[in-house]
């Protein structure tokens, strides 16, 4: 005769399967939710890991911004002469021999309107002649070489009337010569149009005086003047015409100088 269950244990059984089917199939704990704002994660959603990547980056150095441009200098002229020209001048008629020995010589005229933009060229480059046997950086009378350097210009004249010029200009009969130079060549007219080289001589008078501040021996009477075909006492020479145009040009109010010399000295 068989014995009937005890009510408890039937009652165990369906318990036990309630309880499998609540826990489910996963055995470990349910993942963490991400909180917004954490990496890999904005604030409007997921992003993706290149964009976190790119954003987290360090940004590269800022890039370096563009060089000024420096003053323009006049050419051929080394730091010495350069130096010696007056920071006031803003004309510079540049007068550069071939040779110290050579007496066929090249002339360019230049404005510095702008300090930023420097000396630009605005005349020229014209021919020239020096002084017969070339270039000196110590003149003396009758040497036949024309004085290097930075000399200031201040004063004109000659034998014709005044072309326009806006230096002071001293119209003379006295101006007139007449004779042959080196080679022959008429030297009439040579100083119809001239402009004094200050080098030693007293500025403000005309080109005419006969003041040598340095004596004598030191020679004078240096100008720019007519060119006659042919080399000079000392002199710098240019066409009539150019001669002209550069009394029409050289203004007082821009300090005007001239600088002259060999090519080698002027690149001291």
């Amino acid at each position: 005769m068989s014995v009937p269950p005890r009510p408890s244990a039937l009652l165990a059984a369906p318990l036990l399967v309630l309880v499998l089917l609540l826990a489910g199939c996963s055995s470990g704990p349910a993942p963490a939710k991400t909180p917004v704002g954490a990496p890999g994660q904005g604030a409007a959603g997921p992003e993706s890991d290149d964009a976190a990547s790119a954003r987290r980056a360090p940004s590269g150095p800022a890039a370096a911004p563009s060089p000024t441009p420096s003053a323009a200098a006049i050419p051929g002229l080394g730091p010495d002469t350069l130096a010696a020209i007056p920071a006031e001048a803003r004309q510079a008629f540049v007068v550069t021999g071939e040779e110290a020995d050579a007496n066929q010589s090249s002339a360019v005229l230049y404005s510095r309107q702008d300090p930023a933009k420097g000396w630009q060229p605005v005349a020229g480059p014209w021919n020239a002649h020096n002084g017969m046997e070339g270039w000196t950086d110590h003149h003396v009378a009758g040497d036949l070489r024309s004085p290097t350097g930075v000399y200031t210009l201040t004063d004109a004249g000659g034998r014709l009337p005044d072309p326009g010029a806006l230096l002071p200009y001293d119209e003379q009969p006295r101006f007139a010569v007449d004779g042959e130079g080196f080679f022959g060549e008429p030297l009439e007219g040579s100083f119809d149009y001239v402009v004094a080289i200050n080098y030693n001589r007293t500025d403000g008078v005309s080109p005419l005086d006969r003041t040598r501040p340095l004596g004598l021996e030191r020679g004078g009477g240096i100008w720019i003047h007519v060119d006659h075909g042919g080399p000079t006492q000392g002199c710098v020479s240019i066409p009539e015409d150019r001669m002209r145009e550069l009394l029409r040009t050289l203004d007082p109010v821009m300090k005007p100088v001239i600088v002259m010399g060999d090519a080698e000295s002027l690149g001291r």
